[in-house]
């Protein structure tokens, strides 16, 4: 049985611990790699996205309201408020004629500072379009404006659109969701948990959807293709994920998650599956994917050094001064 563990060090002194599970498996489902934590349920949440965008692409709304690959990629983000985010988010809603107060996500401030002070700065108080999760709910609310389905109750796990949603994340993770499983994500939508194995199993049928070998080929080629256009519309260019998906040209699709939810899906190493930090700590995603890349030779020499300060990350305090380190140990 596999261990992973994360250590932050302060001096020559280990700090903090966190401990990861997770379970890869090969294009015949067969687990390669895992801490034997397969039956664990675990919520994906934002990681999930891309299947939860299907009943958007379905629902042919793109064509009706002349969305681009923008939007569709900003349908499957955990975007951090910045400028191109916004942009990509006010065309949606004028193509659409959508009302921002018509989105059930709530309201936060920019995840990214620079965009947060200076909206604090300007004077401006910030809306629905800069919560993370605002690509998503527009994509929900475009779908059911296309479909003729009402979008007032679009939220409610009963509502036509969102037993759509959970069809997908059925057929993907093949496992039918119950009473357990279910929850209220952070931003109001449905989300469910799913065995650490079955979330795996979902990995290995994007990529088998995208070989045409599965269903949904059509959709999950058009989410991949503008994903793998705009990575940074996803959640923002200096992010692991983001990353990850540029410097390995598209290979690899990963998309975070809260509570340090990592799912990837190598399109040519056949190869995908979950990363989930025991404590939920999002600090120490970024190293322990690095170094379990490495372990099962996901990643060439190039792209190894491209990502290489994610795998050994200097941490720096305020004043620049490297403090410390973050890096893996697998066992």
């Amino acid at each position: 049985m596999a261990q992973i563990q994360t250590h932050i060090t302060r001096g020559n002194i280990i700090e903090s611990t966190h401990k990861s599970k997770c379970v890869i498996k090969n294009y015949n489902y067969k687990t390669v790699f895992s801490t034997k934590n397969n039956k664990d349920l675990v919520y994906p949440r934002s990681a999930i996205k891309i299947l939860q965008a299907i009943p958007f692409i379905q629902s042919q709304a793109k064509n009706k309201y002349n969305l681009t690959q923008k939007q569709i990629a900003i349908c499957c983000s955990s975007h951090c408020g910045e400028e191109e985010h916004i942009n990509a988010l006010k065309e949606w809603i004028k193509k659409t004629k959508i009302n921002i107060n018509q989105l059930k996500c709530g309201i936060h401030n920019p995840i990214n500072l620079k965009s947060s002070n200076k909206i604090l700065l300007s004077g401006i108080k910030p809306n629905q379009l800069h919560n993370n999760c605002a690509g998503k709910h527009l994509g929900m609310i475009s779908g059911c404006k296309a479909s003729n389905l009402n979008i007032l109750n679009y939220l409610n796990i009963n509502h036509p659109y969102q037993k759509k949603i959970r069809k997908c994340l059925e057929d993907f993770t093949e496992c039918k969701i119950k009473k357990i499983q279910k929850g209220i994500d952070g931003c109001s939508a449905p989300q469910y948990a799913f065995p650490m194995e079955n979330l795996a199993i979902a990995m290995i049928n994007i990529i088998k959807s995208y070989d045409e070998k599965y269903k949904y080929n059509k959709e999950i080629k058009i989410l991949l293709k503008a994903i793998e256009k705009y990575p940074q519309l996803t959640g923002s260019k200096n992010i692991y994920p983001c990353q990850l998906i540029k410097i390995t040209r598209g290979k690899i699709f990963a998309k975070g998650g809260a509570e340090g939810v990592l799912l990837f899906a190598h399109k040519e190493k056949k190869i995908g599956g979950i990363i989930k930090v025991e404590d939920g700590n999002e600090r120490a995603l970024p190293s322990v994917a690095n170094n379990i890349f490495q372990k099962l030779n996901l990643l060439n020499k190039k792209e190894l050094n491209s990502l290489a300060k994610w795998t050994n990350e200097k941490i720096f305090n305020y004043a620049k001064i490297n403090t410390g380190k973050i890096y893996t140990k697998i066992s």
